[in-house]
């Protein structure tokens, strides 16, 4: 049989059931531009179909529905299963982090008469896209009192907007002349909040005045930006693309294309054969450091606890054989052909909007660097199953052998001794403050997904 690329739109799917999913998906999108809002909204739906936090149960039994909050930025959900722990898990993992500008410890600064936030960029980004476009605040802030303030500026439309300023062509001469990477340089991407100075003061009166109603509205003082997590990120919301609507532009596609689907997946999975699990991890665009990003124990330590609560023994034996048992799709975004742009790709292995999910045996980097490399045993049972579960899906790399590459997660998994691979949706535009994806081909993610929760 051979192995021929189809457009999804040619096949018998159904555009009702697509453009349905794909509201959900938007409205996600626009509530969650962070992780800890990502983590607060999946939470809030997941309670909505039945799961319950993991320490609330003494014991576990096949069926349960729980979750765990790793430090308000990545999650962890299960479905509890009819074989034991030890006998391995399914696992989907996404993650719920992506590139943006994050506020400096020491931001606030007056120049000019005019008042800024210092940033410094999180991930990899073109750094000249995030100039001249308006952007939103978003974030935590403990006050020297320990009051959690929550910060959301810049998304209504009635609402305020902040900026990063850019230099009007007519003496941008010097400017245009830099490559694109140092054409805006990271010192440069400062966010412009106010121009009003206090009366009567000599110095930094725009600031004086900033501080003001950050005091009046928030509460907050210059010294708590010490301890904050601020984001900047683009204010627009989530929208359709296109006069026949078959696409969604918005920020933060990758990874959270992946992230809601896997999230749906497991919310609509009511009994499976192996443990069902869920991760929604931190991290990922600066290389899943810390104790909230996939290289951390904190996969090992939920293993252990769904076995020590299952009654099956949380010994260091059972938990090496459960991993050592386990599959993992390691949800993540691939590049999609661009025909603007056709020189980096190689159009036989790469991924396609409308050609359902991608799957990519290994991503890396020129000789594979980085990454990690499904078997072709593995390869054999996702194909089986998608094919059996009705799943649009085909092969990619992220561009031409020596053109660059990326890594996911699949690495730090696979390292734990889990059988992983690749899978996700196609973008367009990826790591842009405003991506594209197919909503054809999110919704045959949650198809994948939710095949590999149920599998046989």
């Amino acid at each position: 049989m051979k192995y021929e690329l189809k457009n999804g739109w040619n096949t018998e799917v159904d555009k009702e059931i697509i453009f349905k999913f794909s509201e959900g998906y938007k409205d996600f999108l626009t509530k969650c531009k962070t992780e800890r809002e990502s983590v607060k909204e999946a939470v809030r739906l997941a309670e909505e179909c039945g799961f319950k936090p993991l320490e609330s149960y003494e014991t576990l039994r096949e069926g349960d529905k729980v979750y765990a909050v790793n430090k308000l930025r990545s999650l962890f959900l299960a479905v509890i299963g009819s074989e034991k722990i030890s006998e391995g898990v399914n696992i989907v993992g996404a993650h719920i982090d992506a590139p943006r500008l994050d506020l400096k410890p020491n931001p606030l600064f007056e120049d000019g008469e005019l008042a800024y936030l210092k940033t410094h960029y999180y991930g990899g980004i073109k750094k000249y896209q995030w100039t001249a476009t308006p952007l939103a605040l978003h974030g935590v802030v403990i006050t020297k009192s320990g009051e959690t303030v929550d910060i959301r500026i810049g998304d209504e439309n009635d609402d305020i907007t902040f900026v990063i300023t850019d230099l009007l062509p007519h003496l941008a001469m010097e400017q245009m002349k830099k490559t694109a990477s140092d054409v805006i340089e990271g010192e440069q991407l400062n966010l412009l909040i106010g121009s009003i100075p206090v009366k009567d003061t000599e110095k930094s009166a725009v600031k004086e005045n900033i501080l003001s109603i950050l005091g009046e509205k928030y509460g907050i003082c210059e010294e708590d930006f010490l301890s904050a997590e601020l984001q900047i990120v683009p204010s627009a919301n989530a929208k359709d693309v296109g006069l026949d609507r078959s696409l969604i532009g918005s920020y933060g596609h990758d990874d959270r294309v992946c992230a809601y689907p896997a999230l749906m997946s497991i919310l609509t999975t009511e009994a499976c054969d192996k443990t069902a699990i869920c991760m929604l991890s931190d991290k990922e665009e600066v290389g899943s450091m810390g104790n909230t990003g996939a290289k951390s124990d904190f996969t090992k330590l939920i293993l252990l606890e769904l076995m020590n609560k299952t009654g099956e023994g949380a010994t260091e034996l059972n938990l090496l054989r459960a991993l050592d048992r386990s599959f993992c799709l390691s949800a993540d975004v691939n590049a999609a052909f661009d025909p603007g742009f056709p020189a980096p790709y190689e159009k036989r292995n790469c991924a396609m909007i409308n050609y359902g999910v991608a799957i990519s045996k290994y991503t890396g980097a020129r000789g594979k660097s980085g990454s990690s490399d499904a078997s072709a045993e593995l390869m054999s049972k996702i194909r089986t199953l998608f094919n059996k579960n009705g799943v649009l899906w085909h092969v990619a790399e992220l561009g031409k052998v020596d053109a660059g590459g990326g890594g996911t997660i699949a690495q730090y998994v696979a390292n734990l001794g889990v059988e992983t691979v690749d899978c996700g949706v196609p973008v367009l535009s990826m790591h842009a403050p405003f991506e594209v994806v197919s909503k054809l081909d999110v919704y045959m993610a949650y198809k994948a997904f939710h095949a590999f929760f149920n599998e046989d």
